[in-house]
């Protein structure tokens, strides 16, 4: 048998420089939301079978890596198909196994509880460009708290750790689940066609009105109903004057609280946000998940060309598992586009306080070694990171790859020429 050196297809190894920078971010990460109140959680990797095909995962419950039962459990001759014999699987996401923790745990926790979550989740999808089958998520989440204020509180949050990664005029979109159907009922579609309407609408930044419109008429809606539909979107500017007038034409088919909600949440983090970004109000954002309940948004950055984080109300999942409704909403970043991102930027992280590099000579005695070694401590003990390697034959290029690294000419100490200058 063969050994192969790759990775796995669709996943990867990771290099020193990236691994830096993801350590960075997570670090970042955990100190921003952690000034917000979250706490830090963790959940297995391997999930219940039953609760990652409960229906509650849309399209990646399709993209499960399945675990097959061990031991006596495994009894491929009898097993008529492939539920009999799975019991376990990799979660797909970090909201599904959030909420059995929540279920779980729930008399051991605060109440209402901010949840900050980072781990690898796995989905056996086509790998491209800032996807892959391992990847990284990292997410905050709110529950038990009803209230606009856990919107407000997760978009500051992101954005603020955003901002600190120096990302700046990016874009955050909001709506509300509740809108986008309060705006196909007054356009006249019935109840069982909404989810379909609403995937046909998703794909409005990329085929426009016209596509929209041509996929509604070819799915059998009536013209008269996706012409009125279409209309809306063409009056509604992005601000909460826009919001206002969707309202009043919407009527009664849009309740007061929904709209004077997102009117709150908006007009709050334009005020006290921490970073330079634009938040509008987006009646086409539809978010994919089919478990939102209410506020959905989305941060989009013109460099990457889609979204790099996403989120909303969940008020019904946690429930599934106890029977008790539990208000939910929570804030996930893409993590490894972030990466992408700042990898194509060649994103320096910030130094914080002294480093040297102390270099050896091949062959130096153990006097001498012993005698270094104790400077290395030293300084250590006194704050300052030393890095302490062999001289390679290459001094030159060994050196060129260490300021590439950050490290300054000056704090690169070359004890081989030290000796020679004594």
């Amino acid at each position: 048998m063969t050994l192969i050196r790759k990775p796995v297809t669709g996943m990867k190894d990771i290099l020193p420089a990236e691994m830096q920078i993801r350590d960075y971010v997570i670090a970042l990460a955990k100190e921003t939301y952690g000034r917000f109140g979250f706490h830090s959680i963790e959940t297995p990797c391997v999930e219940h079978i039953e609760n990652l095909c409960s229906k509650q995962g849309g399209d990646n419950e399709k993209l499960i890596f399945k675990i097959m039962k061990r031991g006596e459990k495994l009894n491929v001759a009898e097993a008529d198909n492939e539920d009999q014999l799975t019991d376990s699987g990799l979660r797909y996401d970090l909201t599904l196994p959030l909420s059995r923790y929540y279920a779980n745990h729930a008399n051991e926790l605060p109440s209402p509880f901010k949840a900050l979550q980072i781990g690898n989740v796995f989905r056996a999808d086509r790998p491209q460009k800032g996807r892959f089958r391992q990847f990284v998520q990292c997410d905050i989440d709110i529950l038990g708290d009803p209230s606009f204020l856990a919107e407000i509180e997760l978009i500051l949050a992101t954005t603020t750790l955003l901002g600190k990664l120096d990302f700046s005029g990016f874009t955050v979109r909001i709506n509300d689940r509740k809108i986008l159907k309060a705006m196909a009922a007054y356009a006249g579609f019935e109840e069982k066609d909404l989810e379909g309407v609403f995937i046909t609408l998703d794909k409005m930044d990329k085929i426009g009105a016209g596509g929209v419109k041509e996929e509604l008429t070819e799915a059998g809606f009536p013209a008269g109903n996706v012409d009125k539909y279409l209309e809306l979107f063409e009056k509604t500017e992005g601000n909460i004057d826009g919001l206002k007038k969707l309202k009043d034409v919407l009527g009664d088919h849009l309740p007061d609280e929904t709209a004077q909600s997102l009117e709150t949440i908006i007009s709050s983090v334009e005020e006290t946000k921490n970073a330079d970004f634009k938040i509008v109000f987006d009646p086409t954002l539809v978010r994919g998940m089919s478990y939102y309940t209410g506020t959905i948004f989305e941060i989009g950055m013109d460099e990457f060309g889609s979204s790099v984080a996403g989120g909303g109300r969940y008020d019904e999942m946690i429930g599934k598992f106890t029977g008790q409704k539990t208000c939910a909403c929570g804030f996930s970043i893409g993590f490894e586009r972030i990466i992408t991102i700042l990898m194509d930027r060649n994103f320096k992280i910030p130094v914080k306080g002294e480093r040297k590099v102390f270099l050896i000579e091949k062959g130096a005695s153990g006097e001498r070694i012993c005698e270094i070694m104790k400077e290395a401590s030293k300084l250590r003990k006194q704050g300052v990171s030393v890095l302490v390697s062999q001289m390679n034959k290459n001094k030159k290029f060994q050196k060129e790859q260490l300021v590439k690294e950050g490290y300054a000419p000056e704090d690169i100490r070359d004890f081989y020429n030290e000796e020679l200058k004594r």
